[in-house]
């Protein structure tokens, strides 16, 4: 069985953003505007997009 990941890409900036949306950031691996990563698609995963689903753009893959 394959594991689903999904492409997350940030589209706006991290700066100006509380701790915590800029924790989220960071802890799915984003580091510039226009930077994609793979990530597995988990629960915890699932909820630091939510978090900043207004920052990112996601692609199930």
């Amino acid at each position: 069985m394959s594991v689903k990941t999904l492409q997350v890409t940030l589209v706006r900036s991290k700066y100006g953003r509380g701790r915590r949306q800029l924790a989220c950031v960071n802890g799915l691996g984003l580091r510039k505007i226009n930077h994609s990563v793979e990530v597995e698609d988990t629960p915890a995963n699932r909820g630091m997009i939510n978090k900043v689903i207004h920052l990112v753009r996601v692609e199930e893959k």
